[in-house]
């Protein structure tokens, strides 16, 4: 279910213990899959269909949001260079490009947009963003001033980076990443050793791509006098963050908190009695700040209660107390299948909430 859904399927649920109050529906999400419908749907924007290049360099049917009123544009990476698009086991992270991710980028430029914000989880690739770059007018070339070809392989022949169209194309205009992790660009925990073999990247193509993301930080470095080698959340989505960082100025945030500025949930929390959030699994990435993490620390920060709903909960009671989660409901016993649980979504979110909120009545 999309996010507006589900709060549907909750107020719909708390409405047979709580009949008169008042919901705000607030869909979140940390950065990951499901901000751009969150985005758009709070800030009553509008989805733009837009065909794109894929990671394999085939063309692919992406969308990005833009929200007019406030001139933001939102992007997902996973839906231009994302690995879910690719067949299982056929990526090719030597190879692979984040071109796709830059030119919806560029659309939600041209469509208006001076703040755009890029949620980078799912990446098939491993090119530190070069593709994108590119397609945002970047040029990487070899010492023979020739193109490089896409991938992040190819990044060990770089010589020289042109970024005069691009800083052009990007004057006035402000990225954002939404970015959760801390891996460095380069070396034992960077982008290529930790990322890679998840791309399909075998032992002696990791070592060859974390060369090529040095090549690719030294030559930046000489260029804009950035040097993101060893930047916290550089490593992110094969590079992405650390390229963007050097090359576009973009800003690295953590994506829960980047949504939830965004959606000023702060003024959503005002005058509260009560927040209910959650997602398919309560566990221990929750607590390394994924939305109902975020969600439920904002709301305890203001002395408002927060209970959580989940598909399933693997978190002690006190775990959900440290993460200020008061209480917690599954929708689905652990008996029941996962394809059973997906079809019926909205029926057992609704009867979740329904026994949540007359244990919170009682």
């Amino acid at each position: 279910m999309r996010g507006i859904e589900v709060a549907r399927a909750i107020e719909a649920g708390f409405r047979h213990a709580f009949p008169d109050a008042a919901y705000d529906l607030v869909p979140v999400a940390d950065g990951g899959d499901g901000t751009l419908d969150a985005l758009v749907s709070a800030l009553h924007g509008r989805e733009i269909s837009a065909t794109v290049t894929g990671p394999d360099g085939n063309p692919v049917d992406a969308a990005f949001g833009l929200i007019e009123s406030q001139g933001l544009g939102v992007v997902e990476m996973a839906r231009a260079s994302g690995l879910a698009l690719l067949r299982a086991g056929t990526n090719d992270p030597m190879t692979a490009t984040s071109r796709g991710t830059g030119e919806l980028i560029a659309a939600a430029l041209k469509g208006g947009a001076r703040r755009i914000i890029v949620a980078i989880g799912g990446s098939a690739t491993n090119d530190a963003g070069a593709g994108a770059l590119r397609a945002l007018g970047a040029r990487f070339v070899d010492a023979n001033i020739e193109e490089l070809p896409p991938g992040g392989a190819a990044l060990i022949r770089l010589r020289h980076i042109d970024d005069g169209d691009l800083q052009a194309r990007l004057a006035g205009a402000t990225i954002e990443i939404a970015c959760d992790v801390t891996n460095p660009l380069i070396g034992p925990n960077g982008a290529s050793a930790i990322y890679g073999p998840q791309k399909g990247a075998s032992p002696q193509e990791v070592v060859e791509l974390d060369a090529a993301l040095a090549q690719f930080a030294e030559i930046a470095r000489k260029t804009t006098g950035v040097d993101v080698r060893s930047v916290p959340g550089a490593g992110a989505a094969g590079g992405f963050g650390g390229g963007f960082l050097a090359l576009a100025g973009a800003q690295l945030r953590p994506g829960a908190e980047l949504v939830l500025d965004v959606l000023d949930f702060a003024q959503h929390l005002s005058g509260a009695g009560l927040v209910v959030t959650g997602e398919g699994r309560l566990d221990k990435q929750t607590l390394s700040g994924k939305a109902p993490y975020a969600v439920a620390r904002a709301a305890q920060a203001r002395g408002i209660p927060a209970v959580a709903i989940a598909g399933s909960i693997a978190l002690t009671e006190d775990e959900l107390e440290s993460a200020g989660i008061s209480k917690a409901v599954a929708t689905a016993p652990a008996s029941m299948r996962i394809e059973e649980a997906m079809r019926r979504a909205y029926e057992l979110t609704q009867e979740a909430a329904r026994r949540l909120a007359e244990t919170l009545r009682t």
